[in-house]
């Protein structure tokens, strides 16, 4: 049975589907109401940025204790219910002329609170709706669906945003959520299975402890370290590049907020080849082979917007934007079933927590290094510096066990082989240290 046959799967993609469209059109809005509405400078908008994202760093740890320890269906849930009524406080303040630039960075910072443990539970509760030789193509819709997010979601928030301003705009992503919630709201509860825990209560030396256990066995695991260090790297990269480019677009090259939304709609069809094709190329090359192309795809693909010519720049920045989208989706459904397939479960939420600490936690970092670099040197020199840290990432997939995966040499992800590894206790596990 194909993983579309799947009920349970199908409201899973469709709260992902009208989620990811909501979250297209409020990656526009949030740094607009800054930049538009508020008059914040480049460096205020990158701590914005930045605010999103550190509780990645924060909390991204022990939040894979907690997911591993309760059941994901309801984490998600109330997850996508506290993001929207969180979000419906801007538009409010908008229209009440409260607004200020403090109320963003609650918001954001509480949205990011409760995008780590979304994300953690999202991740973990994906084997338990489909069969274990179905990921792959689970995943792969997946991407489908947000591929589908990432056309109609800028551009629908570049006019929404023309129409009504940034503020209003975030409206329709709350509304998202809600919907997410709802659907995922109707996934039988009984569809997950049951969480086995040790009986203990979560107290704080219980919590550290099953912490330094997820931490282990992603560091000694010789694909998930380099799988890890490549994410962050790209990560890091991507995080110096967003915390920028909608400011350099709009105040360097005079991009309105319809034109910038039509653009990235335009370089989000890379999205949707790649969530067509990666299923087909992962089978022809290999899990590990396409993990180092999609890396190397998503890291050049930035190097076009400071390389565009300042007088027609648009070409140039599309074809980026889809080089750079069709090599996330690559590098994404790959990496994603390679780690849920060789990991047992009971550790399931914890290596996605240590893998998201890493590979997250690095984009606050990188935001507020842009924005830093951007005050000092300029708004096209950052970019160049930015785009540049993360071409060279796909190296740790290259020169590391992952490039092996798939073809031959090491059972790829969904095989009979690679997945009588998550059947296993955590310390019988591959631990190989990583060079």
């Amino acid at each position: 049975m194909r993983v579309t046959q799947n009920p349970d799967f199908r409201r899973l993609r469709a709260a992902q589907g009208v989620s990811q469209i909501g979250s297209q059109i409020g990656f526009l809005a949030l740094p607009l109401a800054a930049l538009q509405v508020l008059h914040a400078s480049v460096f205020e908008v990158s701590v914005l940025t930045a605010t999103q994202i550190v509780p990645f760093l924060l909390i991204g740890l022990p939040a894979g204790v907690w997911v591993d320890r309760m059941p994901r269906r309801p984490v998600l849930i109330s997850t996508d219910i506290f993001r929207g009524l969180l979000l419906l406080t801007v538009p409010l303040a908008y229209a009440l002329d409260t607004l200020t630039l403090g109320q963003l960075y609650a918001v954001a910072f509480g949205q990011g609170v409760a995008t780590v443990f979304f994300d953690v539970a999202y991740q973990s509760y994906l084997p338990d709706v489909v069969e274990a030789d179905q990921l792959t193509e689970g995943n792969a819709q997946l991407e489908l669906a947000r591929s589908a997010s990432q056309l109609i979601g800028p551009s629908a928030g570049g006019w929404l945003i023309s129409a009504l301003r940034a503020p209003v705009a975030l409206g329709a992503d709350a509304l998202s959520f809600l919907y997410s919630a709802f659907m995922v709201s109707r996934i039988p509860a009984e569809r997950e299975k049951p969480v086995a825990t040790d009986g203990n209560r979560t107290t704080w030396s219980v919590l550290w402890r099953e912490v330094g256990e997820g931490l282990t066995f992603v560091g000694r695991h010789r694909l998930l370290a380099p799988l890890a260090g490549v994410g962050g790297l790209l990560n890091f990269s991507y995080g110096m590049v967003a915390a920028i480019f909608t400011t350099y677009t709009v105040r360097e090259l005079g991009f309105s907020a319809a034109k910038l939304g039509t653009l990235m709609a335009i370089g989000s069809l890379g999205v949707v080849l790649g969530a067509v094709v990666a299923r087909g190329l992962s089978q022809r090359l290999g899990t590990g082979p396409s993990i180092v192309l999609g890396a190397l795809l998503n890291g050049v693909g930035p190097l076009a917007t400071p390389a565009a010519p300042a007088s027609a720049p648009e070409v140039v920045i599309c074809c980026g934007l889809f080089l750079q989208s069709f090599g996330v989706v690559l590098f994404n459904v790959n990496q994603v079933s390679l780690r849920q397939s060789i990991t047992p479960r009971p550790l399931m939420g914890r290596m996605t927590a240590t893998i998201r600490f890493v590979m997250w936690g690095t984009l606050p970092v990188g935001s507020l290094c842009s924005g830093a670099l951007a005050t000092s040197i300029g708004l096209h020199p950052a970019l160049w510096v930015s785009a540049a840290v993360g071409a060279l990432a796909f190296l740790g997939a290259l020169f590391s066990g992952i490039r092996t995966v798939g073809t031959g040499k090491v059972p790829p992800p969904g095989s009979a082989a690679g997945t009588a590894t998550t059947a296993e206790p955590a310390e019988l596990c591959d631990r190989t240290d990583v060079g």
